[in-house]
């Protein structure tokens, strides 16, 4: 549960904006008066109260409500952790998060006045369901997660190119599809660890929960997918290719093998698969029942229970 602590406008875009105490919230729109306002996906930004005290200590100095350009300054949810989809009401006004972050533009009044701008690393945008009047003092709460958010990124020289037909991808989309995950996005790529490392952060960037790479796990030359996830992973999770080499050992001892890796980057969980359908389909099943767990930490959504 969370408190709106600023309500706030501005008539330019890229400007501090003021804090006018309440406001009407059109649907499909934004804020009324507003200058993110209009048919798009960024109608409303929201920044975490807390963030800003925490930059105000650093800063030495009075940050005042819509300093960083928030449209809704929240106490008491850690915003930047919502996924994409998450729907959070106050009162009668439902608002849909539809972006997390953004990149500071050229000559931002905001970051030459202030010194820095939190909104790109940890504000978040999203456009309004329902309509109706908010203002300070008013709780806001989560009041339901979207579903869980997959990409699948199988890695082959030959499938890139058309030669091979992808068996894998398919077969991960079966499974994840069956449980209830939304697949956001499918790609084929080169065996290129530039080309797979830019792939992990662009899905890592867009918010999506959890990466499941197949193929590149081996001892050929051109096998770097573990390689490449390591060049962007922030942290490692070592349990998760360990528990499957250990019981895919129990099937072939070829699986001492495999060089599979796991890691964190922001929110996104990723996960090196090999690129045998069979081998997927096996190591999928051994992680899959931990995987609400995981991605529920990962993401938030453990601490911060929805109002039913």
């Amino acid at each position: 549960m969370g408190t709106i602590k600023a309500v706030c406008i501005s008539d330019i875009k890229g400007i501090p904006k003021t804090d006018i105490k309440s406001a009407i919230l059109i649907e499909e729109h934004g804020v009324e008066n507003d200058s993110h306002a209009g048919a798009w996906h960024r109608q409303i930004s929201l920044l975490s109260y807390d963030s800003v005290r925490k930059f105000e200590a650093r800063a030495d100095f009075e940050i005042e409500n819509g300093a960083f350009g928030e449209n809704i300054l929240v106490e008491g949810i850690d915003l930047s952790k919502l996924p994409v989809g998450t729907i959070l009401k106050s009162g009668k006004v439902e608002l849909e998060v539809t972006q997390i972050g953004k990149e500071c533009h050229h000559g931002c009044e905001i970051r030459t006045r202030v010194g820095d701008c939190i909104m790109p690393r940890e504000g978040i945008f999203a456009r309004v369901i329902v309509g109706g009047e908010i203002k300070t003092g008013d709780e806001i709460y989560v009041s339901s997660y979207p579903k869980y958010t997959l990409a699948i990124l199988t890695i082959s020289d030959s499938g890139a190119v058309g030669d091979r037909v992808d068996k894998s991808g398919p077969l991960i989309e079966s499974r994840f599809k069956e449980a209830g995950y939304e697949i956001r996005v499918k790609d084929i790529i080169p065996d290129d660890r530039k080309t797979i490392s830019n792939k992990l952060i662009e899905y890592s960037d867009l918010g999506i929960n959890l990466v499941l790479t197949t193929g590149g796990t081996g001892f050929a030359a051109r096998d770097i997918t573990p390689e490449a996830t390591l060049d962007v992973v922030e942290r490692q999770v070592p349990g998760i290719p360990e528990a499957m080499r250990m019981e895919s050992l129990k099937i072939t001892d070829r699986a001492m093998l495999s060089r599979a890796v796991a890691g964190i980057r922001k929110n996104t969980l990723i996960i090196n698969l090999p690129g045998s359908p069979k081998a997927v389909d096996e190591n999928i099943s051994l992680f899959f029942n931990t995987l609400d767990h995981a991605l529920e930490i990962l993401t938030g959504r453990g601490a911060e229970c929805a109002r039913k």
